[in-house]
Parts: C-alpha cells; structure tokens; sequence
C-alpha cells in the first residue's frame, strides 16, 4: 500500500528516523519544518496522510489542523506531541486530528499506526455505508460524508462522524464506549473512554434541540449510546 506522507517536524533528526521508517514500508515522503510550510505542502498537493508534530515554528499543529478542517480537505492526520494532559490530546481530536501518539513512541507502533489509518481512508465502504442512514429527521450519507437534522447541514469531525455513522447504522442499538473506539481508532489500548465522550458532547450540540438534554443521542447509563427517533420513542411512551 504505497501513500504519499507528509512528515511535518521541525526536529531534523526525528524527521530522517520517521522518513527512513515510511520510505521502509514503500511510502513517498516530504518533509516540512513548520506548520505553514505544512500547510503549503498540503495545499501544493494533497498527500494520502499527514503526520504533524504539534509543537512546531510559524503555525503549531493544532493551528494547522483548525485551516485544513476549515478548508474542508479530509486528508488523515496522525499527530505526534510531547504534550501528554488528555485535554490537550483530546483537543487535538475535537479540532478533526485522527489519531495522536505521545512522544517519545516507538517507530514500530508508529508504522502500525500509519498502516491503521490508511487501510481505513482506502477500504471498501462496508454494507452499512454503502447507503443512506436515516433516524427520523437525522440523516447520514457515509458516501458524501455529510449530515443533516430536519434538512438542515450539520458539520462533524472525521471522528464524530464515524461515531454517527455507526450509530446510526443501528438504530436503537446499544453501542458499548469500547465499540465505538474501536470504529473510531482501531487501538482501544492507546485512547481512553473519554475521547468518546468528548466527541458525542460535541454531536449533541450540533444534533440535538437542547444538548443538555438529549432526545436523539441518548446515554445508556452503565452500557454506552444509542442513537433513537424522538417520534417514534414519543409514541411508545
């Protein structure tokens, strides 16, 4: 699985030891130094993924990944910080980052990562994405990548869309957290529950009527989510 990789980290020698390991496995490689030649490289050509060191001169990787969502371009970022607060990890999730490792990492886990994330931006749509999902007035389209509540567009993250995306698939279904971080990384072990819980407190603010109390993406407390029909729920009760 050959992919174009952008490397953006301004520690050179850290850049050479990623490069020979991505060129190892048969990826093309350019290396930047700075967020804004970051975002340069990106706008130049748009890689297969972008790995983005976090603190960097110019523009920090945050701020780079804030431009490249806002620019709506959908390119996977794994981001590599030597922050290690979950705030500020799961900042950078919120923000539209796929996945993160702390430093120091081992190059090894880094390529199983890189190999993770590109398997799941190249497979095949499954047989639940390859339709329209609709919960009453909710409406999720995995092949355009867009969402709607009562007609109107609604904005998500990569992560909270495939949160959606597999909630909606079930409707009515419990979702345990460690299914649904399954769906969203694939390496339960490294993420904790409340990335999670972050992203479906963002979704209940762009779903939801009254966020703080929810009729469409509901707790199940000691289980997990589901995602319901408020009508329908409205008629059984």
């Amino acid at each position: 699985m050959c992919a174009d990789v952008i490397v953006a980290e301004d520690d050179e020698k850290q850049a050479e030891l990623v490069r020979r390991y991505l060129e190892r496995e048969g990826h093309a490689v350019r290396i930047v130094g700075d967020g804004l030649a970051a975002l340069d490289a990106v706008r130049h050509k748009e890689p297969d993924l972008l790995v983005l060191d976090v603190m960097m001169p110019r523009a920090d990787g945050l701020d780079v990944v804030r431009v490249l969502r806002a620019e709506a371009r959908e390119l996977p970022v794994l981001m590599l910080t030597a922050r290690t607060t979950e705030d500020d990890l799961l900042l950078g999730l919120d923000l539209g980052a796929d996945d993160y490792m702390t430093k120091p990492y081992s190059p090894r886990e880094l390529m199983a990562r890189v190999r993770t994330l590109l398997r799941r931006t190249r497979r095949p749509a499954e047989v639940a994405q390859d339709h329209v999902l609709r919960v009453g007035g909710l409406v999720v389209d995995p092949e355009r990548h867009e969402v709607t509540v009562d007609g109107e567009p609604v904005e998500c993250t990569r992560g909270e869309f495939r949160i959606l995306a597999a909630l909606a698939a079930g409707p009515d279904r419990v979702f345990s957290r460690q299914r649904l971080l399954e769906e969203l990384h694939g390496f339960d072990r490294y993420i904790s529950d409340r990335t999670v819980d972050v992203h479906v407190m963002n979704l209940r603010k762009k779903i939801e009527p009254a966020p703080r109390r929810p009729v469409r993406l509901l707790t199940v407390f000691g289980v997990g989510y589901k995602l319901t029909d408020p009508a329908k729920a409205a008629r059984r009760g």
